[in-house]
This record gives C-alpha cells, sequence and structure tokens, in this order.
C-alpha cells in the first residue's frame, strides 16, 4: 500500500470510510467553484470518482492520494497524478492535482501534500516531467503551482466548457526535493 506521511499529513490509498466525507467535499459549491462547469458533485457521483481514482492506480502504477490529518484523522480532500485525458492537447503527460475541502484551506495543506506527491513523481514512479492545469483566475491553485516551481507553459481553452486555462510545467530533473 503506498502512502507518504508529511509533517502533518498522511497520503494515502483510497478506503470505503472515505466516500461520505469526499462526497461532503465535493457537494460544496465554493470546492467545486473552479472545477469543470462548477457543479458540485453528489454521493453517487463521488464513489464513481473514487472508483476511477483507484482503477487509474492499478492501471497507471500512480493515482491521486487520499489526504488526511495526522492530528485528527479527517478527510481533508485529495492530491495526486494522473493522466489528463480530457485535454489531449497536453498528452502523454502526468498532471498534478488537488482538492480540499473548503475548511482546510488557507493553512498549507495543498502545498505540503503536492511537494510531496512531486518527490513521489520523481522519486518513486520515475517520472520526468509532470504538469499542472488549472482555470485562469483560480489564484489559490496558482499561488500553489508557484510554491512548486512549475513554469507556465501554455494558456489553452478547455475543450468542453471552453473557459480559459493555464497548462505549468516542472522538469523533475531539475526539482528540489
Amino acid at each position: 500500500m503506498t502512502e507518504i506521511r508529511t509533517p502533518r499529513l498522511l497520503l494515502r490509498r483510497w478506503r470505503d470510510d472515505d466516500l461520505a466525507p469526499m462526497a461532503e467535499i465535493n457537494a460544496d459549491p465554493r470546492v467545486m467553484h473552479w472545477i469543470d462547469n462548477g457543479s458540485v458533485r453528489d454521493l453517487d457521483q463521488t464513489a464513481e470518482d473514487l472508483e476511477r481514482w483507484e482503477e487509474e492506480w492499478d492501471e497507471e502504477g500512480f493515482g491521486l492520494f487520499a489526504v488526511e490529518l495526522l492530528a485528527s484523522g479527517e478527510l481533508a480532500g485529495f492530491t495526486g497524478l494522473s493522466v489528463p485525458e480530457f485535454l489531449p492537447e497536453v498528452l502523454p503527460a502526468v498532471a498534478i492535482s488537488w482538492r480540499l475541502g473548503s475548511q482546510f484551506w488557507g493553512q498549507g495543506y495543498a502545498s505540503e501534500a503536492a511537494q510531496a506527491t512531486l518527490e513521489f513523481a520523481l522519486q518513486d514512479r520515475g517520472l520526468d516531467r509532470v504538469i499542472s492545469i488549472n482555470r485562469v483566475g483560480d489564484n489559490a491553485s496558482e499561488n500553489v503551482i508557484r510554491k512548486l516551481g512549475m513554469e507556465p507553459e501554455r494558456e489553452t481553452a478547455h475543450p468542453v466548457y471552453d473557459f480559459p486555462l493555464h497548462v505549468h510545467t516542472i522538469d523533475l530533473t531539475e526539482f528540489q526535493a
């Protein structure tokens, strides 16, 4: 079982008891505002997400980690690696992403988890490059991206919703863990 510990977080594979707290996160309009068309996701959709995320682990050898707070055991959300199939122009690529419940914002958890995920990508999975894709205007994600040392690569449009996207990249051979 793949696990990563940081000073405050446990990044781990998904468990059945993660469904309800992740569904709560996905049901928050503030959390979902910058994701796809901004629609919230219900319990059934979240269950499908978790199943798909676990399948990606099995197929790709990487995926989205559940992010748990070490101090309380609470599920804060996710961070991890995935293949951004929705945006064919960047393929082949592996993207880093994160989604945390709004009560966990502004505390450095996303940066801490994402930094550990980049180290995992380089040291455990041998990836040489990781990208990040975010909607233009999502300043909180832009801040995390900057902290990771990622550089702008291009601006493009979402192929379904047509809003502008930023694509950032980091060459992991130059990444300072």
